[in-house]
């Protein structure tokens, strides 16, 4: 049985533990709704973004002068994977939940026998898959340092993907990440990002009611000047309801962590109680015993 000093340790370590888990659920509250708002206003016009191209790819589809980020390499074999997780745990599982949707994706393709590499948005992810992927990470791109996720942010990690596909080094990209749906609940989600992914039968939108189109510039010259702030555009999506997602998953795990230290501290108390009593009963009958003999 403890003693009575290592109980009241214990329950002034656990009480310090609250605090900390308290603020931490009150600093994730307060930064969930700028989040939130944020990655709600990403999210028009990113579907905009993806109809638009959807319209202009539907009058591209099989033609030589597509280009190369709507119409691929013509191949499936080598698959850039991006995973965009948290660089701070302490949120439940929400960087294991995306970690797991992309491992398993992962080892579906290597059962396939395509080569797989990952790029990693997030050092929680990266320590995550490094263990099961060894020598298949390539590279880790933190955005610690950073306040607030912004266009700059997704455009340079764009840049690094097309620059990747422009030099051969892959042939599809498919991002992971967490869609925010409330503070309880994040959806870890899979979506192709090159080559852009247009749905079977999709004709794009009929903004006119069956009116001809004529571009001007040319459909080709529109797409070479979209295809890659898609590619930017949808990052920014990603990187907002995963930031948004990272602080509901750590307000509720917080949350969590108060209830059950407040219940630890009851039940040590009561324990701390026992124990002090237990010992103030025994000096009694020692006294009285004492007393008696003499």
């Amino acid at each position: 049985m403890a003693s009575l000093k290592d109980l009241r340790n214990r329950i002034a370590s656990v009480k310090a533990t609250q605090k900390i888990t308290k603020a931490m659920q009150m600093v994730a509250a307060a930064k969930l709704r700028r989040a939130e708002t944020a990655a709600a206003a990403a999210r028009p016009y990113a579907e905009r973004m993806e109809r638009v191209l959807s319209n202009l790819a539907s009058g591209m589809k099989g033609s030589p002068l597509a280009p190369k980020l709507l119409a691929g390499t013509g191949e499936d074999k080598r698959h850039l994977l991006v995973v965009v997780t948290a660089d701070r745990g302490l949120c439940g599982g929400f960087n294991s939940s995306i970690a797991r949707l992309a491992r398993d994706h992962a080892r579906r393709l290597l059962a396939d026998g395509k080569e797989v590499q990952f790029l990693c948005v997030g050092r929680k992810g990266a320590d995550i898959l490094r263990r099961q992927f060894p020598g298949k990470i390539d590279d880790v791109i933190s955005l610690r340092e950073t306040k607030n996720v912004g266009f700059s942010n997704a455009q340079a990690i764009a840049e690094r993907i097309v620059d990747l596909y422009g030099e051969d080094k892959f042939d599809v990209a498919t991002m992971f990440f967490s869609k925010f749906k409330s503070v309880v609940s994040q959806i870890p989600t899979a979506q192709q990002i090159v080559p852009a992914e247009i749905p079977e039968g999709d004709e794009g939108e009929d903004l006119l009611k069956g009116a001809v189109y004529e571009y001007e510039p040319s459909e080709e010259e529109i797409l070479d000047e979209l295809l890659p702030r898609n590619v930017a555009i949808q990052l920014l999506k990603a990187l907002l309801e995963s930031a948004a997602s990272e602080q509901g998953a750590r307000m509720s795990a917080m949350d969590n962590a108060t209830r059950n230290a407040g219940d630890m501290i009851k039940r040590l108390s009561l324990e701390y109680n026992r124990t002090r009593q237990a010992q103030i009963t025994k000096e009694l009958i020692e006294i009285i015993s004492g007393a008696e003999a003499l």
